[in-house]
């Protein structure tokens, strides 16, 4: 009797950290709304997890020939009945026309729940702040403070994000945010 005890408590654990149905297990998961989240890469049983969760758009930020990227996302996706979208954004030259391409189907997709997902949340957090910040009016503050459980953009993604934000009349700053070295980069260029 203690063994089977023992077992069952073993498989509950093992079950808590291991549990695939559950999305916020998904590297870097953040939830914003119950309609809205941003990831790294989520597994092909967590696709499931997504579908079950009722999610309806996948927006995907990277390139498909990333080594940790799921062979065939497009199609299990497609599979799963979501919708599935990929703008492959180059980590290391992102383009303002990249996130108004996003914004565009965030915006589509507003009403129903959507996850902007790349391999660690990096692009899809920065991607997601900017969003959030222009066309939901989230302060600069909260949304930082979501990106910020996740990375702290380099001075390519900072310089990207602060040309987004005054192409729409904003700026990163705000009273409380500390944006490290990058604080120090030119607000103008």
């Amino acid at each position: 009797m203690l063994l089977t005890l023992s077992g069952y408590a073993d498989a509950l654990v093992k079950s808590k950290y291991t549990n695939t149905n559950d999305v916020s297990q998904i590297n870097n998961y953040l939830q914003y709304s119950d309609k809205f989240s941003s990831s790294g890469q989520p597994t092909k049983e967590q696709f499931n997890a997504l579908s079950k969760a009722k999610f309806k758009y996948i927006i995907y930020l990277a390139y498909s020939d990333n080594s940790t990227a799921i062979e065939h996302e497009d199609r299990l996706v497609s599979q799963l009945n979501m919708t599935y979208i990929q703008l492959a954004v180059d980590f290391k030259n992102p383009k303002p026309t990249d996130f108004e391409t996003v914004a565009a189907v965030l915006k589509k997709s507003a009403n129903v729940k959507t996850l902007l997902h790349c391999q660690v949340n990096f692009r899809a957090s920065a991607f997601s702040f900017l969003y959030r910040v222009i066309y939901q009016d989230v302060p600069v503050k909260i949304a930082k403070q979501a990106m910020d459980k996740v990375w702290e953009p380099n001075p390519i993604w900072f310089k990207f994000m602060q040309k987004v934000m005054r192409q729409h009349h904003r700026t990163l700053k705000c009273d409380s945010c500390d944006w490290g070295s990058n604080e120090f980069l030119d607000d103008a260029k």
